[in-house]
């Protein structure tokens, strides 16, 4: 089994929208470890509900905690704790989408973040980035800690308004071949999704 984990510069960047692009582009699986909070409208009804492929399966979440928060604390509030030891991938023949929880220094523990979490998966890193001010810093610092955890990182992603100087100094200082460009969308649904899954740029 091949995947790739979805990750961002912080949260709130565009990790789901980017994701179903994904599981819909390879007719891939998606899963979401943990899911902090809107357990009524979660990331991963997001995905079954946006997908046009009868071929992806979506998995159910490992963790659903009740408190929108970081995943330590949402899990201490429900009187669980979060161990690497515990995650682990489900199983499938197709390639697998696993999306993070925030951004790389989020905790699940006392000790461990998301990024241990993605050295315990064995995954290549699908990086998501934002265009905003302080976008380049925040995307930089992503990339600096990703390369010295030794996370093969697959591609970048740009979620937002274009902004060719932002991403150019961002390339320039990564080096990272673009997946995909998503642009500010007043509608997001399956129909988009599949406008958009037409343009990535990485291998089936």
């Amino acid at each position: 089994m091949r995947g790739y984990f979805v990750t961002g510069i912080g949260t709130g960047i565009g990790k789901t929208i980017v994701s179903t692009i994904l599981t819909e582009a390879l007719e891939a699986d998606y899963w979401k470890p943990i899911q902090a909070g809107n357990l009524d409208d979660t990331d991963t009804d997001f995905v079954l509900n946006n997908l046009s492929n009868d071929n992806s399966k979506v998995h159910p979440e490992q963790y659903r905690l009740t408190t929108p928060a970081s995943p330590h604390f949402a899990a201490e509030v429900d009187g669980v704790r979060l161990a690497l030891e515990d995650f682990s991938l489900p199983e499938t023949d197709r390639t697998l989408i696993v999306e993070g929880a925030g951004g790389l220094m989020v905790p699940i523990n006392e000790k461990d973040l998301i990024i241990d979490l993605i050295l315990h998966l064995e995954l290549p890193v699908i990086l998501v980035s934002g265009i905003y001010l302080g976008s380049i810093n925040h995307t930089l610092l992503s990339y600096d800690v990703l390369r010295n955890r030794n996370v093969y990182i697959a591609g970048i992603v740009f979620n937002g308004p274009p902004n060719p100087s932002t991403e150019s100094i961002i390339l320039k200082h990564t080096n990272l071949p673009v997946i995909l460009r998503v642009n500010d969308e007043e509608v997001l649904n399956a129909e988009v999704i599949l406008r958009y899954a037409a343009e990535v740029s990485l291998v089936k």
